[in-house]
């Protein structure tokens, strides 16, 4: 992407590109591979998808608005003269996206180009005068409340409320700052109200930098996501490198160095290094060092400097056993080479991780489970399993002779559903666990066929607002089984299953233009055992605890073109291996408990306020009333300072005796898993969850008199 362009320089490069190729801001276009894309994006959407969509007129105005919003989200660049020129397009989109027409793309991204360019100029030109904060002014942030501006002069006071807000929140600290500080220099409001504009438009510089590094490639991308999240919100088109970054999240694990990097500037910086890993074992790479050039073996050198980050990690990672050259400067400023030799990296952070809990007195050696998400890795033999691990972590928690286990699967997004289903039958004989719906046919079910138990005791799952998909499969089935308490907040409600088709596959021979990608498309709904969906109505949890989103509505539901909740026919089920009992009891002593507890009540608090802010999308650009509203702000909040500060009293957390080994292997391992257990021991959620399972373990005492009654 060029600095400075006239739109029509722009428009001619554009049209040659879209008939002959050529290259974009230093990027090859393949105008014949796009068509491909989008030919084979259209025809397995058409032909796989859960819910088909007509191409009609419909479709084509809602991706011409999705399309212009996914490339201008705030609305800065594109003014109403430039949307009413596209307009001319908003009823043809259908008809280009089946004749594989880039017509609307090309044109729609020429004219961004120019925008980005000319705004490039304009916010270094509002930066150069002082602002006036004394006048009535203010500036909505909500893209959904305010227009496109409507033309160039309407975008330049845009650009300048917006520029103007940033320097007012800087003057306003550096103001506070030299108030509060007496022995510091004391410079007049112009030289302050100066060094602010001067940090905005630095900021504004290297953000620019970042900017201009969006490719063609990358808006086209989002050309084709803006059509195919019509159909739902979790289908996605990914080209090869999201699909193995995708693949790498789901496994935990990766082939390359180990080392987690960062853009500044025009450099790649190692932000961390992961333990364990070849760049840790080998030494010579350090935190804050810059990447200059990346070699291959028996290749040349690659300079690096200026290139996009996820190029950089490309070039890095590489297969088990090859090597890797990295060219790198240190922060003193010395340059030297060195060789690190590709291994599989584990990012340890993703796996299942156990703890004992002990509460004095009330409850003792409780085993706690955290799984950050349903992994899974299917390639060889290596591949990773969250419910194969979950399966050990239960063993050494057995062998600790536990009481209970919690399984927290708070903020945990879901994943693999082969694991879902076998980490729920690691708690039943055997039975169903979920349906699986695809298009027109009957619902399959998915079963534990395995009829041994490993863990046949007390158990509580643990679940919030963004637990989802999987984990909501699991909370759902033992729910349903009555096999454990599921405590927490209604989940998020993803109750649709995903594939990925290798375009590839979809298109036959033309090798030359492959490979185009993969398309992550909803295919199925997942249902309970008892019929029920969680699609946008998630899982109810047994027992609710106050959660600071309780009020304002999250989840599924949120999102536009988000598929109907439904029902099926339900399921035969049943299991003796636990029954939970007394719900209602078990209930009513939690809601008994949080409501005597300070800090449950400041959460409740905290929910009400979050619900009157978040309706507040416009803000003064007057200094003295955006200090006001500061103040108020502060003293609103201030109660809620220290909440998830202090350690929950007479909660005991221990390491497994069979882990401290590991754990101690070397400090920054140890310093990582205190990190995590210092969080655990704040979290009053898991205080409460210690007290629900003392009352299943020991049966709970009737909290009132009318509980008595009731039972």
């Amino acid at each position: 992407m060029k600095n400075m362009i006239r739109l029509v320089v722009v428009a001619l490069i554009g049209m040659f590109s879209f008939f002959f190729g050529g290259f974009q801001g230093g990027e090859e276009v393949n105008v014949d591979r796009e068509k491909m894309i989008q030919n084979a994006l259209i025809g397995v959407l058409d032909q796989a998808h859960f819910d088909p969509k007509d191409f009609n007129d419909e479709l084509s105005t809602q991706v011409f608005e999705e399309f212009l919003l996914s490339v201008d989200g705030r609305k800065r660049f594109f003014t109403q003269e430039d949307i009413a020129a596209l307009r001319v397009h908003e009823y043809d989109l259908d008809d280009q996206l089946k004749m594989g027409d880039l017509t609307f793309f090309e044109e729609a991204n020429t004219m961004l180009e120019a925008r980005i360019a000319q705004a490039e100029t304009l916010y270094k030109e509002v930066l150069e005068q002082p602002f006036d904060f004394t006048l009535d002014e203010s500036y909505e942030f909500d893209p959904e409340k305010k227009e496109y501006p409507a033309d160039d002069a309407d975008m330049k006071d845009r650009w300048r409320k917006s520029l103007k807000y940033d320097v007012m929140t800087k003057l306003e600290k550096k103001l506070d700052a030299q108030e509060k500080d007496e022995d510091a220099e004391q410079k007049s409001y112009a030289e302050l109200e100066e060094e602010a504009r001067e940090q905005v438009r630095e900021n504004y510089d290297d953000w620019y930098k970042s900017f201009k590094k969006v490719r063609r490639s990358d808006r086209f991308e989002a050309y084709l996501n803006s059509f195919a999240h019509l159909f739902d919100p979790h289908t996605d088109y990914f080209n090869p490198k999201e699909k193995q970054d995708f693949d790498i999240n789901m496994g935990g694990k990766l082939e390359g160095i180990g080392a987690r990097l960062r853009s500044e500037d025009d450099l790649t910086i190692v932000a961390s290094i992961v333990p364990g890993g070849p760049a840790w074992k080998g030494k010579e790479l350090e935190v804050e060092d810059a990447i200059l050039k990346v070699t291959q073996e028996e290749e040349e050198p690659v300079d690096v400097i200026g290139m996009r980050l996820d190029d950089v990690v490309s070039k890095i990672r590489g297969d088990k056993g090859t090597i890797v050259g990295l060219t790198i400067q240190k922060p003193d400023g010395t340059i030297q080479d060195i060789t690190i030799e590709r291994d599989v990296v584990e990012i340890e952070e993703t796996y299942a991780r156990s703890v004992k809990m002990d509460l004095d007195g009330v409850i003792d050696n409780i085993g706690y489970i955290h799984l950050p998400k349903f992994y899974s890795s299917f390639e060889g033999p290596d591949g990773t399993s969250c419910a194969a691990d979950v399966a050990k972590e239960i063993e050494k928690l057995k062998a600790e002779n536990v009481n209970g286990i919690i399984l927290d699967l708070r903020n945990n997004g879901g994943g693999s559903l082969r694991d879902v289903v076998n980490m729920s039958g690691l708690f039943i004989d055997e039975g169903p666990i979920v349906q699986v719906k695809p298009r027109d046919r009957k619902a399959y079910v998915y079963k534990d066929e395995d009829e041994s138990v490993l863990y046949d005791g007390p158990l509580i799952v643990m679940v919030n607002s963004f637990s989802a998909s999987a984990s909501e499969i699991l909370a759902a089935a033992l729910q349903d089984y009555n096999r454990a308490v599921i405590v927490g907040a209604q989940t998020f409600g993803k109750g649709t299953v995903q594939r990925f088709i290798d375009l590839d596959r979809a298109v036959r021979g033309h090798t030359e233009l492959k490979p185009l990608g993969e398309l992550k498309v909803t295919m199925q709904k997942f249902y309970r055992i008892d019929g029920g969906s969680t699609q946008q109505r998630g899982v109810t949890p047994d027992i609710s605890f106050p959660d600071r989103y309780s009020q304002i509505e999250v989840g599924e539901r949120e999102y536009p073109n988000s598929m109907e909740w439904s029902e099926i026919a339900g399921l035969e089920y049943d299991q003796d291996i636990y029954q939970v009992e007394n719900k209602s009891l078990l209930m009513a002593n939690s809601q008994n408990r949080i409501a005597k507890n300070e800090d449950f009540k400041l959460i409740q608090e905290q929910a009400a306020l979050l619900k009157k802010n978040r309706d507040i999308s416009a803000y003064s650009l007057n200094i003295e009333e955006y200090k006001a509203y500061l103040a108020q702000k502060e003293e609103e909040n201030d109660k809620f300072d220290g909440l998830f500060d202090e350690d929950v009293e007479n909660l005991v957390i221990s390491n497994l005796t069979v882990d401290e080994e590991k754990i101690n292997f070397d400090e920054s391992t140890k310093a990582r898993r205190d990190d995590w257990v210092d969080g655990l021991q704040k979290d009053i959620y898991i205080q409460e969850t210690l007290a629900i399972m003392n009352d299943m373990i020991n049966g709970p005492a009737y909290t009132n008199h009318e509980d008595e009654d009731k039972e």
